[in-house]
């Protein structure tokens, strides 16, 4: 079996531990020379559990400006206006503060603000439409979940259309980024969940498709989930258990940062199903992967059958034939964690879903999706209508 092929790129610095906030200045200057900095954040919790107050104290020397109110699927309208603002105030750097949907907007923002167009023709992927520079910019993470703090990619709803746009490139990743783990027992259950959630299906996304003979790859997926079921239980119980917290921190990074994508097929059909879910209904992410996953793993079960049984041998300990029990011991999982897996269990106006799906695949172009461009919109409809 021949090995793929890979570029591999991640110039973000990554500073993890604890009580590691004051350090925030000196990694600003380390990759900016000016004065006027932009701290981005969400719904204001940061204010509440104190990182606000750690972090402006380490930016005495900076002329800070505040951008506040990011929701939790960052929207196309609000971060224009801090493009505005970053426009008009001449901003050279940003800071986001937040988990990955605040990171997110700050990589739609750091972009739009040096482009000179409509930032929207280039989330539509128009021809000749693209970002190719960005303002720098750092984070402060206050969620595991997304990997947006060691990544180059980033998600953008525009609600008024019911819509969800992906955007990314290598001028998008973070210049640094602080992990602390104490963090996470300041978290509610909820999102300590959709958390572990994401992180779990980032690893399945670049795991479950077909063997390409990379083991190394192979083996840290396992790792992550693997890690991810042994610490579930003891963090949604006990928050402030920084070892179950770091391990979960750490997961969640590297389950998307490039390390398991090297080299290996993968997949993101999940991901783009589980996009138009939470842009028709406002489910979370991380809920819609889980709505999602088993009844894809189940549609295109021979794709996958030589992974999942490896999957199911592996990470839950079973035996032979067991691609169908894996996807089933996958969907347990999820359960366990407190997430519902159908879609009826969070809503009632779901009947025309999955003919929305498929009408927007096939006007997208997207005909063939999957780690073989082999799932077609027809199908993307009955993995839907399984998902009831």
């Amino acid at each position: 079996m021949k090995i793929n092929n890979f570029d591999y790129y991640n110039p973000t610095k990554v500073v993890f531990g604890s009580d590691i906030y004051s350090r925030t200045n000196e990694l600003i200057k380390e990759n900016y020379k000016g004065s006027k900095i932009l701290i981005t954040y969400g719904g204001g919790s940061i204010k509440e559990n104190g990182i606000y107050q750690e972090v402006v104290s380490s930016l005495k020397e900076f002329d800070v400006y505040e951008f506040a109110g990011i929701e939790a699927n960052p929207e196309f309208t609000t971060l224009m206006k801090a493009v505005e603002l970053v426009k008009k105030e001449r901003i050279g750097f940003i800071l986001a503060v937040g988990g990955g949907s605040v990171i997110d907007g700050t990589k739609f923002i750091a972009s739009a603000a040096l482009f000179s167009g409509d930032p929207w023709d280039v989330l539509l992927r128009k021809e000749g439409y693209v970002f190719s520079e960005a303002i720098p910019f750092g984070t402060v993470l206050t969620l595991p979940a997304t990997g947006s703090e060691m990544n180059s990619g980033a998600v953008i709803s525009r609600s008024e259309l019911k819509e969800k746009r992906t955007m990314g490139g290598p001028f998008a990743f973070p210049k640094f980024s602080l992990l602390d783990p104490k963090v996470v027992s300041t978290l509610p259950n909820r999102q300590i969940a959709n958390g572990i959630t994401d992180a779990f299906m980032h690893t399945l996304e670049q795991y479950l498709t077909y063997p390409t003979g990379n083991l190394l790859q192979e083996r840290i997926a396992e790792g992550i989930l693997s890690t991810l079921i042994d610490v579930s239980k003891e963090i949604l119980a006990n928050p402030a258990d920084e070892k179950a917290a770091g391990n979960l921190m750490w997961c969640a990074t590297m389950a998307l940062n490039g390390t398991l994508r090297a080299g290996v097929a993968y997949d993101w059909s999940t991901h783009m199903i589980g996009h138009e879910l939470t842009a028709l209904f406002g489910i979370d992410h991380a809920r819609t992967l889980a709505i999602v996953a088993p009844n894809l793993f189940t549609v295109k079960l021979e794709n996958k059958r030589d992974k999942l049984n490896q999957y199911g041998q592996r990470i839950f300990g079973l035996s032979g034939n067991c691609a169908e029990e894996a996807i089933a011991k996958t969907k347990s999982f999820f359960e366990s964690l407190g997430i519902p897996t159908r879609i009826s269990d969070y809503t009632a106006d779901f009947k025309d879903a999955p003919d929305i799906i498929k009408s927007r695949f096939e006007e997208r172009g997207w005909l063939a999706m999957g780690e073989k461009a082999d799932l077609t919109p027809e199908e993307a409809k009955l993995i839907v209508e399984k998902s009831f």
